[in-house]
This record gives C-alpha cells, structure tokens and sequence, in this order.
C-alpha cells in the first residue's frame, strides 16, 4: 500500500453526524459566537496597532482602553438613516448584503478546534470539538467563499451608479484570478494529506507543518487570501481614492455594516483556513508538544489554534499598516502572470515528489531528479531573459537612432512629451546682474532707451 492510499485509509468521519441536535444547535451558536468575538476584537485591536505603528493614539474613550469601541460602532450604524437609493434595483439591492455576509459564517462549520479523538464533555454529553466534517470540506469552503462574492458584485450592479458598478466588477475579476492561485495550492496540501477533509489534513501535519512541507504553496495562499479578503494593499474593489466607496457607497445604516462584518469575517475565516491546512491546526508547536504530552488533549488544542489566529491577524494589520495600494493593473498581473504559473510548477513538482516517493525511489534520488529538472528551467529563463533584455537594448538604440525633434505645438495645441522624448532647448536672454539693472534704471528704463524717450 502506497504512502498516499495509507493517509486516504486513515480518514475516519464516522465521529461526526452523532450528536443530538440540541448538541449540535449549542456548537453551532458557539462558532457564531466565537467569529463574532473575534471579528469585535479584531476591529478594536486593528485601529490601536495601526495607530501605534504610526505615532498616533487610537481609539480610547468607549469602555476600558477602548476596547467597546466596535460595539460602539454596530449600534451607531444600525441607529443611523437607511437610505435607499431612486435608481435601485430594489430586490437585490437589499439581498446583496445578506449574501455577502451570511456565506462568510458558513467556511467555520468545518474547521477543527480539536482533535477527532479528543472528546469534550458538555453538560454531560461527549462530543468532538468540530461542528462537522465532509470528504470534500476544503471543496465546500471554496464554494462558499464564491458565493460570498456575488454579494459584491450585485451590490455594486443593484445601486444603479457608476463607481459602485465598478467596484463589483474590480471584485468580480480579483475573485477570479485570485481563486485559482489559491486553489492550486490547496491541490499541494491534498496530495499529501490525500484527503480533503479538514480534521484529516490536521492529523497528517502530526510530524511536520505544511508550511514546512510544502513552503511555496504557503507564501502563494498568503497572498492569494490578502486578494480574497479585499484587505489592503488589495482593497481595490472599495478603493476610496478613485472609487469614492467602491461597491458599498450607496449603502448606509444596517446593510452597510452587514458588508463591514462580511470583510472581517472572511479576514478570520481565511486566516483559520491557513492555521489548518499550514500550521498544524489545533497542533501545539513542535517545542510544547514534545514536552509536554498533554499539550494536545482537553480544552488547550483550542488554545493554540486561536494563538497562531491571532497570530496571522496582526499579520494582516502589520500589511496594511506597512505597504501602500497598489495600482489594479499591478495587482492583476500579479496574479495571472507570477501565482498562477508558480502555482502551476510548483505543483507539478509536488506531484512528481509524490509519484516517486509512492513507487519507493530513494529520497536522494527524487532530490537529484528534481533539482535537475529545476536547474534546467533556471538556465532556460536566465537565457531566454538575457536574449529579451539584448533585444530590448538593441530597440532602444535604434530608436534613439531615429528619433526626431520633439515639436509640443505639431497637433495644432501644446502636448507634454512622452517617455524617450526631450523638448527642443528654449532660447533664454542670459541674466543681468542687479547692480547694472540699478545703474541702466531697471529693465523699464532699457525699453524706454529702446522706443528713443
């Protein structure tokens, strides 16, 4: 039996689907509240470290060191004027929120909190520290984080305006491109965990992380996971500089927070989506674990998953605080023409580590055959760029060759010249001194000398 068809007979979800449903209605309100608590927290937190990393004070003045200042926030929103807008689509113009916000709870139902052996105790009833789990529980995160944009887009469709109508379809398109990288490297992780489900990917991170194993699948969904969040420095579909709101400017009052805690939602859910599919879930660190041997078991599993949440949060504050908007098409290329052909070869790499490895090549030889192959397309692109940048070089010369006299006035009104050219040098009268403007009366005087008064 192959290392991978071993990982695929381990998978056990015959825990779960067993709880009563009381039991199962209690874990649901506690995954609810558990977003809700860190989402409050998030916003408060994320407003102090920004103001901290840049010499400012934040917010200070609703409860003890600020920190009621989100639900300060939610009851002045839903205290505010809704204003719905003439040219509306009225239907969908109030469905998008909920669109928006209601897919963006739903990612949490799968994600463990525990191990499935490791059963709990409550109000004397043994359950596992998971909502539930599916053979295909990665594929039914990825299909609610696209349902959740189609609140976006119909936000910004159903208002009836120019820049929200361009904000949906900036989001439409971030969606797509930037669903595929992260895809792609959620293909690495099922290769080898050999399973879809997420308490088995957890339990296969038992002797090293993923974010070891597999490092460019890690920094790819990093990046895709800052696009699918619509955080900064990718916030493009609600860019203020040159989309006034983007998707959510005519929205006011309740629904416009529904999309604000839709954003911070997706921020926790894609961070704990990176917390159990690359740093080992509900896994102490490898120093704790091994000296501790209870590290793992009764209510501290949850402990370490909501410290490496945490964790990757302040990361996301530590971005925007740090890094500047991009422009869009900056961004686009990035993920057409950088994640998604990384992501294709490195999978291919994955794949081939994992061929060899299940047909019990020696681990030398899979590193030689594969550093072979990657040496050869290292030597490949150094040559082909050396060739673009020689051809470049020689297109440059023979343009300046043939460039002419840049003429401002030649389309009949004057046009600043573009990249590569100069204009012509203007004929200026050398400056005088000023001692001998005072002696000849100033430059008044030299035209009257000139007309003979």
């Amino acid at each position: 039996m192959t290392g991978l068809t071993r990982l695929a007979a381990t998978e056990d979800l015959t825990l779960f689907g067993q709880d009563s449903w009381w039991l199962v209605l209690l874990k649901a309100v506690f995954c609810f509240a558990f977003l809700m608590g860190i989402v409050l927290v998030s916003i408060v937190f994320e407003r102090k470290i920004v103001g901290w990393m840049q010499l400012r004070i934040g917010p200070n003045r609703h409860g003890p060191w600020g920190l009621l200042q989100s639900l300060a926030d939610g009851v002045k929103l839903m205290l505010k004027e809704d204003i719905n807008v003439t040219n509306a689509s009225k239907a969908v113009y109030v469905l998008a929120p909920i669109i928006g916000a209601v897919p963006a709870f739903m990612a949490i139902a799968v994600i463990p909190f525990g191990p499935p052996g490791n059963e709990i105790s409550i109000f004397g009833e043994r359950t596992t520290m998971q909502l539930t789990d599916l053979p295909v529980a990665m594929l039914f995160v990825l299909a609610t984080a696209s349902v959740a944009a189609y609140g976006v887009v119909l936000a910004g469709w159903a208002s009836g305006s120019t820049y929200p109508l361009l904000g949906g379809v900036r989001a439409t398109a971030q969606v797509i491109s930037y669903e595929v990288a992260m895809g792609l490297s959620f293909a690495a992780v099922f290769m080898y965990a050999g399973s879809m489900s997420t308490s088995t990917i957890v339990a296969a991170q038992e002797e090293r992380w993923f974010a070891v194993l597999l490092p460019v699948s890690f920094v790819i969904y990093l990046v895709a996971m800052v696009g699918e969040a619509h955080r900064a420095p990718f916030d493009m579909p609600e860019s203020e500089g040159d989309l006034v709101g983007g998707f959510n400017t005519e929205y006011s009052s309740i629904k416009f927070a529904l999309f604000m805690l839709s954003e911070y939602v997706h921020l926790v859910t894609v961070s704990a989506i990176a917390v159990t599919l690359f740093l080992g879930g509900w896994r102490a660190p490898a120093p704790v674990s091994t000296v501790w041997e209870g590290a793992n078991h009764g209510w501290w599993p949850m402990l370490w998953f909501t410290a490496k949440l945490c964790g990757l949060i302040f990361c996301f504050v530590w971005i925007r605080a740090a890094l500047p908007r991009v422009r869009y098409d900056q961004f686009m290329k990035l993920g057409w023409k950088v994640l998604i052909p990384v992501s294709l070869v490195w999978l291919m790499l994955v794949a081939t580590v994992r061929a060899l490895r299940n047909e019990d090549y020696d681990i030398q030889q899979i590193v030689l055959y594969v550093g072979g192959v990657v040496g050869v397309l290292l030597v490949a692109s150094f040559a082909f760029d050396a060739f673009r940048q020689r051809g470049e070089q020689e297109a440059q010369a023979r343009e300046a060759a043939e460039k002419k006299d840049f003429d401002p006035m030649a389309g009949g009104f004057p046009v600043p010249p573009l990249p590569g050219q100069h204009l012509p040098p203007v004929p200026r009268r050398p400056a005088r001194h000023p001692r001998e403007l005072v002696a000849t009366g100033g430059p008044e005087s030299e035209g009257k000398e000139a007309d003979g008064v």
